[in-house]
């Protein structure tokens, strides 16, 4: 008897660290979108897609798969708009129970500028996948 009560304990306990870092995991994934959101605006599309992404990223913009760090460096440098604001908020995270892979959906909203100052804005849901590389970042392999 002694033993199957130390045996709950055991798992309770160890259930119980499981959901903390799994908490803990998600906190971190919204720090990261709070932060890549920021940098987009400070730094521009470019810098942040490229900086948050790693090296086997797949991006889907306008009906194709662009894959791969350098891809996507090229396909936001040779972008015309210049001023665009892009604003997102994950309405949902999860992680994975071995604290490696991660996604957020939710929405965005995404203003471009023209030269003649006309606005134009565009809403929609994002999904980004998010996985932690060998230095312990979280960087997306999918948005």
């Amino acid at each position: 008897m002694k033993h199957i009560l130390l045996i709950t304990l055991i798992a309770v306990t160890m259930l119980s660290c499981q959901k903390s870092r799994t908490d803990q995991a998600k906190l971190e994934i919204i720090r990261i979108e709070n932060e890549f959101e920021k940098m987009v605006a400070d730094s521009g599309m470019s810098a942040a897609f490229v900086y948050y992404s790693s090296d086997d990223a797949a991006i889907n913009r306008q009906d194709s798969v662009i894959s791969g760090r350098k891809a996507i460096s090229d396909f936001y440098h040779t972008s015309k708009s210049k001023k665009i604001a892009l604003k997102w908020t994950p309405d949902f995270v999860d992680v994975s129970s071995s604290l490696d892979m991660a996604y957020t959906y939710g929405k965005y909203i995404y203003t471009i500028t023209d030269s003649t100052g006309q606005q134009k804005t565009f809403k929609g849901i994002f999904h980004t996948v998010w996985k932690r590389q060998n230095d312990g970042k979280w960087k997306y392999v999918w948005d």
